[in-house]
């Protein structure tokens, strides 16, 4: 039978143990969040280098190594299928915060609409943070006629279809931007899709065609030289690239916004507070001074979310881009 003396220096070994006991139940992921991070992290960009995504993703890696400690934050290209190939490898990826996708707006919110992905976006991943916000340039050749928004549309409602509107292929978010338009003004234009910005912007100068949303970055020279004509920029407020320039609001076409924006996704099953850490790190890159002018040198906008935030967006964009592919009907060959 236990004595007295024996049962309280159980009972007190039980209170000094209990603690320690406590502490090694601590969640693994809050420990790991802690350690995080101990290794390099490949941030895995969809779209070969030298292009404004890359631009931006290189931006962020270099100011994000710093608010994490020091660490090394490499990009990694992997181009093809519209982004399929990076996205489908992050993925796949363990899902401990190491492997993170760089991803714009097209392919979380448009390519489910229009083509069979291995992985789902709303699935397959977990938001980290928003980093920019790319509005387009509505530009048109100076051989139209149009010089505001309200003469564009009368030209275009005067002759429905006659007037062109080039993109740099079908599906992608210039070409959604002229279905937007083409919904929010009661117009019928003529999509003329190219393989590629560039094919299309030539044409635009030559004047084979009528119009073109395009990146402000992409455009912006051609205007400043004359050679295209800005009529609005599609994002909430004035871009500092094009000041003089209205928005699409106040060239009186509502419901119209749209444009392109890049995030940081991780694997689905990172983690929360690995997530949590990530997304505040790039929140401090996102509202940095000198960030900010070098995303407004490219047309963007520094733009930082909370994980949640960021899948808020990607939810009512991606029905957004939904309503508009099934009402306008539109295919990818």
């Amino acid at each position: 039978m236990e004595t007295i003396d024996t049962a309280r220096r159980r009972l007190l070994g039980a209170a000094l143990t209990a603690p320690v006991l406590a502490a090694s139940l601590r969640p693994l992921a809050a420990v790991a969040a802690d350690t995080y991070p101990a290794r390099p992290i490949n941030l895995l960009v969809p779209f070969s280098p030298g292009g404004g995504t890359d631009i931006s993703a290189r931006l962020l890696a270099a100011a994000l190594g710093p608010q994490l400690g020091g660490a090394s934050v490499v990009v990694d290209n992997r181009p093809g299928a519209g982004g399929q190939i990076a996205a489908d490898t992050v993925a796949r990826a363990a899902n401990d915060g190491y492997t993170l996708l760089f991803a714009n707006s097209g392919m979380l919110a448009v390519n489910p609409w229009l083509y069979k992905l291995h992985s789902d976006p709303a699935t397959a991943f977990a938001p980290v943070s928003m980093f920019s916000d790319l509005p387009f340039a509505l530009v048109v050749s100076p051989q139209l006629p149009a010089r505001n928004v309200q003469e564009l549309v009368e030209l275009a409602r005067k002759e429905p279809g006659k007037h062109t509107f080039a993109s740099s292929g079908t599906g992608g978010a210039p070409h959604l931007a002229g279905e937007i338009f083409q919904q929010a003004t009661g117009t019928q234009l003529t999509h003329v899709p190219y393989k590629g910005g560039g094919p299309a912007m030539t044409d635009l100068m030559a004047g084979r065609v009528d119009m073109l949303f395009a990146s402000i970055l992409e455009t912006v020279t051609y205007v400043q030289a004359g050679k295209l004509r800005a009529l609005a920029v599609t994002g909430p407020t004035r871009s500092p690239a094009m000041p003089d320039v209205p928005t699409i609001d106040e060239a009186g076409v509502h419901n119209a916004q749209t444009g392109s924006w890049t995030a940081v996704l991780a694997p689905a099953g990172t983690p929360q507070p690995v997530l949590d850490k990530l997304s505040a790190a790039i929140r401090q890159v996102a509202s940095a001074a000198d960030v900010k002018q070098k995303l407004e040198a490219q047309g963007a906008v520094a733009h930082g979310s909370t994980p949640a935030e960021l899948a808020d967006i990607a939810a009512r964009e991606r029905a957004r881009y939904g309503d508009i592919i099934k009402a306008r009907n539109l295919r990818v060959d």
